[in-house]
């Protein structure tokens, strides 16, 4: 396996000289692979038919009945799947791929890929654990790749307006957040059986309903809070629905403290309807994210509740691949501790690893300083 991965190596790096000739000339789409096609939200690839900025150039999925299933539904050939990362690189050459397969195997992929120089995307959370999410950020630091976590609520405008109204000081200093992120359940809703089978399973998924969703909630409030580290987390779990998921927590409550602020995650696979929603509220004021495109708030006592209907944001910062093009291309540059980057996602994992941690201890869980 170290010989193969080695001319695999060589010859990337071969193929690759004068890569700088092309300067100048039209822009071609961004050559991405995907690696795995269990996890649902790998539709969303092939929902964007209007945009032509990124190219799929090859798919890694070893399950050749779940591969023939998406043939059919989308309309590639069988010739663009590969059954592992090292026989894709034999024949293709992509400059990023991204993850859709188990959490677990989030690591493997960046431990394959970055000392290629290939960029990585991932589906969230960032890793299944705080020791892989350690991992994958040294060698995506060794290798000086982009390592980028997707999650839906990034591209809500609501709650980039709502961030941008706390950093100018429209509700005075935070004092509390508020994230809610749930459905009725993977199996009610009907989620795939291949997704299914890992998303219920503690060790690829790292967890239940916490990991699915808590995720959401410490990705906004560490973005909300500037990157800063919570001093404390405490966590309940349940699973109010053993006889669906047997080995994982469907229910989750999540508590992180800061000096001056607190936060409230709750996630949720037993609720009514799907929601992804949150409440941020200040000394003065209060705002609220209900949805993509909708929000309240009211800045102090003395004026009325205002409500929006935001528009999308403008392009690329409307779609994850999108802005997964720009990135590598150049042609924008994130800020530090956006949604998507390790500096954020680094503290949204240690904060589910305490919070599981606290769920099983019953415990308060100090962060180290």
């Amino acid at each position: 396996m170290k010989k193969l991965r080695a001319i695999i190596f060589l010859t990337f790096l071969i193929s690759t000289i004068g890569i700088d000739s092309t300067m100048g000339q039209v822009k071609e789409p961004l050559k991405i692979a995907v690696i795995g096609l269990s996890h649902s939200h790998v539709h969303w690839l092939w929902n964007r038919p209007h945009l032509n900025d990124v190219e799929i150039v090859g798919i890694v999925e070893p399950n050749i009945a779940l591969a023939k299933r998406f043939s059919e539904q989308k309309g590639f050939s069988m010739d663009m799947v590969f059954s592992s990362m090292e026989e894709l690189m034999i024949l293709k050459k992509p400059e990023a791929v991204t993850a859709f397969g188990s959490i677990f195997e989030h690591l493997a992929v960046v431990e394959f890929f970055a000392p290629l120089g290939i960029h990585v995307m991932v589906e969230k959370p960032l890793a299944v654990s705080f020791e892989h999410a350690k991992k994958m950020k040294a060698l995506a630091e060794e290798n000086n790749i982009q390592l980028l976590t997707n999650y839906e609520t990034t591209w809500y405008p609501t709650n980039h307006k709502a961030r941008h109204m706390v950093q100018e000081g429209k509700i005075g200093d935070l004092r509390k957040i508020v994230v809610h992120d749930g459905h009725e359940g993977p199996k009610e809703i009907g989620v795939n059986q291949e997704f299914l089978d890992w998303l219920t399973d503690p060790v690829l998924n790292g967890g239940g309903a916490l990991m699915d969703f808590g995720c959401y909630g410490a990705n906004l409030i560490t973005w909300l809070m500037n990157g800063q580290r919570p001093e404390s987390v405490l966590a309940v779990t349940q699973t109010i629905k053993p006889e669906v998921y047997p080995k994982v927590d469907d229910e989750a409550t999540i508590i992180v403290t800061y000096p001056k602020t607190q936060g409230i995650i709750q996630a949720s696979w037993n609720w009514p309807m799907g929601r992804k929603d949150m409440e941020v509220y200040g000394k003065t004021g209060y705002i609220i994210s209900e949805d993509r495109h909708n929000m309240l708030y009211r800045l102090n006592q003395k004026e009325k509740e205002q409500r929006e209907v935001l528009k999308e944001r403008p392009a690329p910062y409307d779609d994850p691949f999108s802005v997964l093009a720009a990135v590598i291309r150049n042609e924008i540059i994130l800020p530090e501790g956006n949604l998507y980057s390790l500096e954020n996602n680094i503290v949204a994992m240690e904060i589910l690893e305490a919070a599981k941690e606290s769920a099983k201890t019953g415990m308060v869980v100090k962060l180290k300083k």
